[in-house]
């Protein structure tokens, strides 16, 4: 993994420069013993409150660490002329920030100055996972909060709309392999889609078909039924598996049966390589676990950032 961070490309792309080794599960045992327990609370209550919370914090993360690496750069506001990565397209949806905010005001309180928002970022998202009925892991902990956040880099962020070249490109400039591209797209399992990020598929396909002949034909008919070509319901759309709330393996099923939401996903299917893996997490959830924590862990460290933010939204 020390290899991976040290890809040039990575680098100067991404600014995703720490070592991995500078990451630790004990890292903060001495001198902030409680941060996982108050974070868990903290994210347990939002979700007592709030179901859609474990799909955003996942998705928080991913998008965090996907620009500039796991800095917490995602959570930064936009301010006078510079607009931040929350404020991109593709993040305009993402949500619940206040439970980072809530983690790290308590911990504040408890061991002022010590936790990075990154880290506080990761392990909600790991939170979220395991609350979610799917695995625990021990998250390596010292990543380090960035000071740069850029509307215009999340540009870099995989599309729903990318086929699997694009997708395989994109996690390799981070380091990522196949089975990651995969086992991550698992996260799918947790959240939902407005229209338009699927509308590609169901309208207006290509020159000749209406709907991607790949999706079920009755799967399609009632996503159209929801989203119609001029659709003009802001919040419409569809839950990302059949699911919603359950961290399982329900995503690769509905894959294998044409059922799948984004064109990314329905592109897993394009390769023998990525296809066998998903047989494989459809056939056995226990596979799928194993494989996602292990791609968790390689996806959140890759580091870029270099202080402590005292405010996860603010630079000082």
């Amino acid at each position: 993994m020390a290899a991976v961070v040290a890809l040039a490309f990575v680098i100067l792309m991404f600014s995703v420069s720490s070592p991995v080794r500078a990451l630790s599960s004990n890292y903060y045992d001495h001198t902030c013993p409680q941060l996982e327990s108050i974070v868990t609370s903290v994210v347990k209550k939002a979700m007592s409150n709030d179901r859609t919370v474990p799909a955003a914090l996942l998705r928080m993360h991913f998008h965090d660490c996907f620009i500039r690496g796991c800095d917490a750069s995602v959570l930064l506001n936009s301010k006078g002329n510079n607009k931040a990565e929350k404020d991109g397209p593709p993040n305009i949806s993402v949500h619940a920030f206040y439970v980072i905010d809530n983690a790290k005001k308590e911990l504040e309180s408890s061991c002022p100055g010590v936790v990075s928002c990154a880290d506080i970022l990761a392990l909600a998202a790991r939170d979220a996972v395991a609350l979610s009925g799917g695995p625990t892991w021990e998250v390596p902990k010292g990543r380090k909060d960035g000071r740069i956040s850029l509307a215009t880099e999340t540009r870099q962020l995989p599309a729903s709309t990318f086929n699997i070249s694009q997708l395989q490109q994109n996690f390799a400039q981070r380091g990522l392999s196949i089975e990651d591209l995969v086992a991550l797209s698992g996260g799918h399992t947790l959240g939902f889609s407005h229209c338009s990020s699927f509308q590609n598929r169901i309208h207006s396909f290509n020159a000749t078909l209406d709907v991607d002949p790949t999706m079920k034909p009755s799967f399609a008919a009632k996503l159209r039924s929801v989203c119609p070509a001029h659709n003009k319901v802001q919040n419409a759309g569809s839950p990302l598996d059949s699911s919603t709330f359950v961290f399982d393996n329900a995503y690769y099923k509905l894959i294998l049966q044409g059922k799948s939401i984004f064109s990314s996903d329905q592109a897993l299917l394009t390769t023998p390589k990525t296809e066998a893996l998903v047989s494989k997490f459809a056939n056995s959830q226990k596979a799928f676990e194993k494989a996602f924590v292990n791609s968790m862990i390689k996806m959140s460290s890759l580091t870029g950032g270099k202080e402590i933010r005292l405010d996860c939204r603010v630079v000082r």
